[in-house]
């Protein structure tokens, strides 16, 4: 891990705390729930994998890690799908704002209107979001699902 001012380190050396704690952590990746960022309710399933090593982006992981990624994609995409009745997964990284890598796993729900699929799917104003509680519950039937089915 580095140990400058990046947030994502910050957050891994546990100098900033999240509002769930991880979904899943192991020696390369730390994976949670998109943080609230003062919204009272955000998008439902919107899950984050990071590197526990502080890399910019691809190319630069080992590849260990590379395998590691992959699989949790996977793995949270299969969780999604079964426990919360996803339609689709989207999986991106944008990394222009946080040079760390991160990739953004996000479900589509049914019914969402095309003109919301991909990057914006957030954007629709029906889409299924939750507060702290309904959040913290959706991560326990991930966990659950992760644990107990596969």
């Amino acid at each position: 891990m580095r140990s400058g001012p990046c947030f994502i380190c910050k957050k891994h050396r546990g100098e900033v705390q999240g509002e769930i704690g991880p979904l899943w952590e192991d020696e390369h990746l730390y994976i949670y729930h998109a943080p609230f960022l003062g919204k009272e309710k955000v998008y439902s399933g919107h899950l984050m994998i990071e590197t526990k090593r502080h890399l910019p982006g691809w190319g630069e992981l080992t590849d260990a890690e590379a395998r590691a990624v992959g699989l949790w994609i996977n793995r949270l995409a299969a969780a999604l799908k079964a426990s919360e009745g996803a339609e689709h997964v989207y999986s991106f990284v944008m990394g222009h704002n946080v040079p760390h890598l991160h990739v953004h796993v996000v479900p589509r729900y049914p019914g969402t209107p095309r003109e919301y699929w991909g990057v914006r799917v957030n954007e629709w104003p029906e889409a299924p979001r939750g507060g702290l509680r309904e959040i913290e519950e959706l991560v326990d039937r991930l966990r659950k699902w992760l644990k107990d089915d596969h």
